[in-house]
């Protein structure tokens, strides 16, 4: 057991931060008996914040916020009256703050991946070296906001100016305990990660005339970074506390956590972006992959997470930050009570980061001559329904690439929470649904500190997701085809 770690009559206590691109939490949670409880201390929105410029709107994280909310968070954790063992952090993909040589922030802060300054940013990659080349050296979809491209549309005075580049979950390590590293499972998101070696692409970085220096080393998911340091200490009441790199991406903690029995079974990770994908012993990077624009990045105990990022419920989201409407419960039951029409593509480009959600909705509907939705419930089932037919066609093409067949699908996240949309995953793919937990990412954070800590051995963890969580069963029931997804 790591040297301040705390377990007494086989209970710990460990503090999970996840940050989402809506939300932020954190999260006490506690091993006892074989079995994890988690409980949310903490619970504060997060955004993109538009800031007006002479040369556009650009669109920031509020980071310096999350940092006060992450601190409030420890602070309530401290009045608990626990002992806490360790705390790590985990969030969002491919977003950074470039760092001065005094640890500052550089460039206003950290750009938010919706940002226009991204547009056009890949075709000049592949300008400079061809689309095939960066997939053979990293395995990653393209996605127009991968940090590389986002280091592509950085000012170059301030790209020369920095002297480290921290991903958004190991800055905040970096504040909490003063060391700076790259977890892995968040480096190979970036598009400058070899899959190979596990180390940085510094062939690519220096093919695209990017810096190869500002990237600190590579650590593994489960590496224990050091004691919070004294100033956080005095900010907070905590002490003692082990700071625990856990898998920082929120998809790979929350794989971790899927909890699951044998082979044989698929995972969607259902929120604002939903990740359908299958756990592999090794990368897949081939012409049929590159082909489906599939990712391979890093999971725990030296896997690869073979998916696709789909859009998710940021649809339902917007449309319902447009109406103003809070109640989603309702909302997914007025859907369920709405019959099927229209199938569009989630993955349209329009969709992304549109004015008006629901106005994309609807033209995208009339463009492919389907029924235009006329109520706001219309319009929800069309994105669920397009979801359950974008995710059955992606385990489809996840079957043949990899070889392995599943016929189970575990949705873990939010969206393991609406009957409607795993149902309508059940029906459309023919295979059996099993919907749990909601917190998966905040399990796999737990569940990796204590691995870290020794508290667990690996094979254990998803036993003890297992054994923590009320799952629900969806079996798939035969109905009248919808349109295909192209």
């Amino acid at each position: 057991m790591a040297e301040g770690s705390h377990s007494s009559a086989g209970t710990s206590h460990h503090l999970a931060v996840d940050l989402g691109a809506s939300s932020g939490r954190v999260a006490l949670g506690t091993l006892e008996g074989g079995r994890l409880s988690t409980r949310i201390l903490h619970r504060f929105p997060n955004g993109g914040v538009p800031v007006p410029t002479r040369g556009g709107t650009r669109l920031y994280w509020d980071i310096l916020g999350l940092w006060r909310e992450v601190l409030y968070g420890l602070k309530l954790a401290a009045g608990t009256g626990v002992q806490i063992a360790s705390v790590g952090v985990n969030s969002w993909a491919v977003d950074y703050a470039l760092l001065g040589a005094q640890g500052e922030l550089l460039g206003g802060g950290v750009r938010h991946y919706r940002d226009a300054r991204t547009g056009g940013q890949m075709e000049r990659a592949f300008a400079l070296l061809p689309r095939s080349e960066i997939y053979a050296g990293t395995g990653i979809q393209f996605l127009p906001f991968n940090t590389v491209y986002q280091w592509l549309a950085e000012d170059s005075d301030i790209l020369k100016a920095a002297r480290t580049a921290l991903l958004v979950p190991d800055l905040l390590h970096y504040w909490l305990c003063g060391v700076a590293v790259t977890e892995q499972t968040n480096a190979s998101t970036t598009q400058m990660y070899d899959p190979g070696t596990g180390q940085w692409a510094t062939g690519i970085q220096e093919a695209l005339g990017l810096p190869t220096g500002l990237l600190p080393r590579i650590v593994p998911p489960g590496t224990v970074l050091g004691l919070l340091s004294p100033e956080v200490e005095a900010l907070t009441g905590l002490t003692s506390v082990q700071v625990v790199a856990p898998a920082t991406h929120d998809t790979a903690s929350a794989v971790a956590a899927v909890p699951a029995e044998n082979d044989g079974w698929a995972y969607i990770s259902s929120g604002t972006w939903s990740l359908v994908g299958v756990e592999t012993p090794r990368p897949f990077v081939t012409t049929k992959t590159l082909e489906h624009n599939l990712t391979n990045e890093v999971g725990v105990n030296s896997t690869t997470r073979l998916l696709k990022n789909v859009m998710g419920l940021w649809m339902v989201q917007e449309c319902c930050r447009h109406w103003g409407v809070s109640d989603y419960a309702g909302l997914y039951a007025e859907a369920a009570n709405t019959a099927a029409g229209a199938v569009i593509d989630p993955d349209d480009a329009r969709f992304l980061a549109p004015a008006d959600m629901e106005a994309q909705v609807k033209a995208a509907c009339a463009e492919s001559g389907q029924p235009v939705p006329q109520t706001r419930a219309a319009v929800v089932r069309v994105m669920l329904d397009s979801l359950a037919h974008k995710a059955a066609a992606v385990l489809d093409i996840l079957e043949t690439v990899s070889g392995q067949r599943f016929g189970t699908v575990h949705v873990v996240g939010g969206g393991s929470q609406i009957a409607l949309l795993n149902q309508l995953i059940a029906d459309v793919s023919g295979r059996t649904v099993i919907a749990g937990p909601v917190e998966a990412t905040l399990e796999g954070n737990v569940l990796i500190q204590a691995v870290a800590l020794g508290l667990l051995g690996p094979g254990q963890v998803r036993e003890v997701a297992r054994r923590s969580v009320d799952l629900k069963t969806f079996v798939p029931v035969p109905a009248s085809p919808l349109p295909e997804v192209s």
